[in-house]
């Protein structure tokens, strides 16, 4: 314990870990996780080839990267607006500077793994973001897990996520139905502030790190200010152990998660994404059930080859299938693989959040990865805005929580 202390002491960094015993290892179901994923990759090669193969295992790697660390956007935000605890926040400024320097390199270099050009999210800036990202701030506190979130907490053996992940996908596609429309408000066009501006890469790079060590700044003062709880550490070990069995430092994990998201962006030409292969999968149970989804707007060019090809051709929707398998081998390995009942009230927040959320990120571009990860990273302002009003929802669902019985983080708490 004093050794992980002293470790990340010596950062400035609160510890996240603690060295304990851990509960042992549930082999069975880490066995059934391995020969499922194995299953998966083998089937996404045959059926989309190899570079679907590897995209497959960074999902793998995403997910228990997530599930190890309890990496979180949801929390980080919560914890933020409601006690002023700047852990999470701080650990999403050293991914997002990390992520920026790999993306600058690869977008201004065209580096590519496959011969893809390599493209960043730069998306319009209008009502359909600003609304959109703000209902998704409200529906990720109340379905208590955003869009990546709910895949690795599905996988790592949450009930209400089951929940929370259909009505991802309803509202997603309801989106999707209205896109249109959305598409026909107010809004800028998509600025870079590396091709929009003039500033070119390397000028924007240091115009995203200057404003990277600003924030990382004021949350320092903001902690010293608030004296905030901390962060319940969560239980790691030693060694080799610790990788594959302990949970990881939240920085470690910001590293490693940007590294991961630039090597999506060199196999696949476009960086990690997560929500639009829920309107996919909801396009298609619709096609199958006899309803033409063709003729909405949101089905358009590689939208509406999607719907008819399999879903292993979809490179979002193998990640996806990747981060939940990896957050199960994971939780099994970790033995907190353990479902329980939720309560009706989680319920009925897990139903709304998750609505809220779907519905959200097809309006706003993109969710918690695609928009605010994947566009502050490819230097698009509108992941600036997804960010400032995801945090404005976030401040209205603290208000909204109580009414379904969730409790808030209070200053009285021990830990956040």
């Amino acid at each position: 314990m004093e050794q992980s202390i002293v470790t990340e002491k010596r950062f400035n960094f609160i510890p996240t870990t603690v060295i304990t015993e851990l509960s042992p290892m549930q082999k069975p179901i880490m066995s059934l996780g391995i020969i499922a994923a194995i299953a998966l990759l083998i089937a996404t090669v045959v059926t989309a080839g190899w570079v679907q193969g590897v995209l497959y295992i960074i999902g793998l790697a995403l997910g228990a990267t997530l599930l190890h660390a309890r990496f979180g956007f949801t929390s980080a935000f919560r914890r933020l607006a409601s006690v002023g605890n700047v852990q999470g926040l701080q650990a999403h400024m050293v991914m997002l500077a990390i992520a920026t320097t790999l993306f600058a390199i690869i977008l201004s270099t065209g580096f590519s793994f496959t011969g893809l050009t390599p493209a960043g999210y730069v998306s319009p800036v209008g009502v359909s973001v600003i609304f959109g990202s703000f209902i998704f701030g409200i529906g990720m506190q109340l379905g208590n897990g955003c869009a990546s979130g709910t895949l690795y907490n599905f996988g790592g053996g949450s009930s209400s996520m089951i929940l929370t992940l259909i009505a991802f996908i309803i509202g997603s596609t309801i989106g999707a139905y209205h896109f249109s429309f959305w598409m026909g408000t107010p809004s800028l066009p998509p600025i870079s502030l590396a091709e929009s501006t003039g500033l070119g890469f390397f000028g924007a790079w240091i115009v995203q790190l200057a404003l990277f060590a600003l924030i990382y700044g004021v949350t320092v003062k903001i902690a010293k200010r608030k004296n905030p709880p901390s962060m319940k550490p969560l239980p790691t070990t030693n060694g080799w152990k610790k990788i594959f069995r302990g949970a990881w430092p939240l920085f470690a994990a910001a590293i490693i998660l940007a590294i991961l998201n630039a090597l999506t962006l060199t196999v696949r030409g476009q960086p990690w994404g997560i929500t639009s292969a829920f309107a996919l999968w909801g396009g298609k149970t619709l096609q199958a059930i006899g309803i033409d989804v063709t003729s909405w707007g949101y089905f358009t060019g590689a939208n509406a080859e999607a719907l008819s090809q399999t879903v292993l051709a979809d490179s979002t929707s193998v990640m996806n299938f990747g981060i939940i398998l990896g957050a199960f081998i994971a939780a099994a390995a970790q033995g907190s693989f353990k479902p329980k009942k939720f309560k009706p009230g989680v319920a009925g927040a897990a139903i709304v959040g998750g609505l809220l959320m779907g519905y959200g990120s097809r309006l706003a571009f993109g969710c918690n990865i695609g928009a605010y990860f994947g566009g502050i990273a490819s230097f698009s302002l509108h992941g600036w805005v997804w960010g400032v009003m995801a945090l404005l929802g976030t401040g209205l669902a603290l208000f909204i929580r109580p009414l379904f019985g969730m409790k808030n983080p209070k200053k009285s708490d021990q830990f956040c």
